[in-house]
């Protein structure tokens, strides 16, 4: 599946911050050359005054200008490679994102090559080291803050997922935490819950940590750092062990809101050993719209998200990025949560 011999196409720096790649054209314009001068002093190839061929390669340098794949005949021609990254394979929620990264490649007749970086901030540099050398782009999920990806992307186009167009500096896809979850806590809000916890899945003020205090705040619930459970694991076991905590530190909760589904799911098995039934004695509300929610008894009402139009946004954004064009923006670049109403809240 890789190529080791493969080169990573190369960037110039843009004045607003993304890098994008260095082309032939500004080596040789850097150089004062033809492109026809450039390429064969790059491959080493054809008669060039030894000058000249010192002139372009140090202009080739200092633009940390590689020839493209296609240039050096390693992929068929026209073929473009999509790098995708994803923190975890075996949470259900990320094979359906790669399923809609995967139709939509497919309907342009690209590839696409998968890296499980296991939500490891070392694999995701290591994902984009591999990948800037063999892929025209990359696409994934990403816990390294911004510098230190540009510092191994090479100038290969990025397109974050679950980040907001206005949380990066790269082109993003972003989950509206904020409107789904007006809509999940205004109807627990109207079936008449006060006390409301949170299983949180992330460290620190994350978007759905974030949507859900501003909430709590909107509806005047009381609220503080007790009312939050941290979930050390984003599976049903960690989602277990998260409500027990919550509820020795919050007995009085009538209501929880997991992170995502797994967690959700967790929190109903907790809650059914602690004598707790749901919903009767307490409602539990999911975010992620896995097919898992329509299994489990009760059925779980959860925050449901298009996950595969996310993953299709996502190749749009690359679309747009290797024609030179502006990536998506505004409201179009968010995928917004849709309120599931089932048995258990």
């Amino acid at each position: 599946m890789w190529a080791d011999d493969q080169q990573r196409e190369s960037s110039v720096e843009r004045p607003d911050g993304p890098r994008r790649r260095a082309t032939i054209h500004d080596v040789a314009k850097l150089a004062g050359v033809s492109r026809q001068t450039v390429s064969r002093a790059v491959n080493d190839k054809g008669e060039i005054d030894p000058a000249t061929k010192e002139r372009v390669l140090e202009a080739a340098r200092l633009l940390d200008y590689r020839p493209s794949r296609f240039a050096r005949g390693l992929v068929r021609k026209g073929t473009v490679t999509t790098g995708l990254v994803i923190p975890d394979l075996m949470n259900p929620f990320f094979p359906e994102v790669a399923a809609g990264v995967l139709e939509a490649a497919e309907q342009r007749g690209w590839q696409v090559v998968v890296w499980d970086s296991r939500a490891d901030e070392a694999r995701e540099r290591e994902a984009l080291d591999v990948l800037s050398h063999q892929a025209d782009a990359v696409v994934g999920y990403f816990k390294n803050p911004d510098d230190v990806l540009s510092r191994h992307l090479g100038g290969v186009p990025l397109v974050l997922l679950e980040r907001g167009p206005q949380q990066t500096r790269f082109a993003a896809v972003g989950i509206d935490a904020a409107a789904g979850l007006e809509q999940g806590m205004a109807h627990l809000v109207r079936a008449g819950h006060r006390r409301i916890g949170m299983l949180d899945g992330v460290h620190g003020p994350a978007p759905r940590r974030q949507a859900f205090l501003a909430e709590t705040r909107r509806h005047d619930l009381p609220v503080d750092e007790s009312w939050i459970a941290m979930c050390q694991e984003h599976s049903v076991a960690g989602g277990a062990a998260g409500m027990e905590r919550l509820l020795d530190a919050r007995p009085d909760i009538t209501a929880v809101f997991g992170f995502n589904d797994l967690i959700a799911v967790g929190a109903m098995r907790a809650a059914r050993r602690r004598g707790r039934r749901v919903p009767d004695d307490l409602a539990v509300l999911g975010f992620d719209g896995l097919s898992l929610g329509e299994l489990v008894e009760p059925g779980l009402t959860t925050l449901h998200i298009d996950k595969r139009q996310l993953g299709r946004l996502a190749v749009e954004q690359v679309a747009r990025l290797r024609a030179g064009q502006e990536p998506i923006g505004g409201a179009d670049a968010w995928v917004v949560p849709e309120l599931v109403v089932r048995a258990s809240a």
